[in-house]
């Protein structure tokens, strides 16, 4: 990585997905941009800390405590930091309306651009079937998702040692499942009707993990994607203009190329699914 790489300043930034206290989260990726880059807003779109994982077995290593003393030392120096939480860190939610340090905790938010275009902020879990009517399934797939990131943690591994970049397998997946790729297209277009109900614009939302920005039958859709995968946040430019920023791409740095122990990232760790 380069040691002058500038500090990029955007109007907001908009980040979801972390899933700090798991083993797939990019945490070291997550704390580089947040060291390149200033806002005068930053909005936490939900999943930020992963409390299904931390029931079932604790693991919080320094670099997820540096991400969160990041955050906090953000809306100290002025930052507006807005808490919107998500399925996996819905403890959060008993605390809307109250102030944590600075960040304020909402269940969503409204958010004008600079050229006065609304957006509607939330996690979007409120629109996946399966969180909300069959919680013991949800908690079934994220296990097996855990389990297909450690299995792809390997598999790069691998690729790396052969001089291969880095591939997604569970980015693959998603792809090439027809009913992976139906359950995106069934959500993408509940949460853009729920901001057509509420009279916005477009909607900025998390949850599936998948970065994405189009236009649906008139509103914006845009998914700030993860930090899990494809290391992605979402910034408003000074103009009001959204990108979505591929930060493992912006740094040529290989997602899985982190600051750890050389045979840390082959460990395989399956974990029994955390019960209802």
């Amino acid at each position: 990585m380069s040691a002058d790489f500038p500090v990029r300043h955007f109007r907001t930034v908009f980040i979801s997905d972390v899933h700090l206290g798991t083993r797939g989260c990019q945490a070291e990726l997550l704390l580089d941009f947040i060291r390149h880059m200033e806002c005068d807003t930053l909005f936490l779109v939900g999943d930020i800390i992963d409390g299904w994982k931390l029931k079932s077995g604790w693991w919080w290593p320094q670099a997820h405590n540096d991400v969160v003393q990041k955050i906090l030392r953000m809306a100290r120096k002025g930052a507006q930091v807005i808490y919107v939480p998500g399925n996996h860190d819905d403890v959060v939610r008993d605390f809307c309306g109250v102030h944590l340090g600075g960040v304020v905790v909402t269940r969503d938010a409204i958010h004008e651009t600079a050229d006065g275009r609304r957006f509607l902020v939330l996690h979007g879990d409120e629109f996946d079937g399966v969180t909300r009517h069959a919680r013991w399934l949800a908690f079934l797939g994220d296990w097996a998702y855990r389990t297909v990131l450690a299995l792809n943690t390997v598999f790069n591994h691998v690729r790396r040692r052969l001089g291969f970049g880095y591939w997604s397998l569970s980015a693959y997946l998603k792809v090439k499942v027809k009913n992976a790729l139906q359950f995106i297209e069934n959500f993408e277009a509940a949460v853009a009707e729920e901001a057509r109900r509420r009279g916005v614009d477009g909607v900025i939302c998390g949850h599936i993990h998948k970065a994405e920005m189009r236009v649906i039958d008139g509103i914006e859709y845009v998914n700030d994607g993860d930090w899990v995968e494809s290391c992605t946040a979402l910034v408003e430019h000074m103009d009001g203009r959204l990108e979505i920023l591929e930060w493992a791409k912006v740094r040529s740095w290989s997602v899985i190329d982190r600051a750890r122990a050389p045979e840390a990232d082959v460990d395989v760790e399956i974990e029994e699914p955390a019960a209802a």
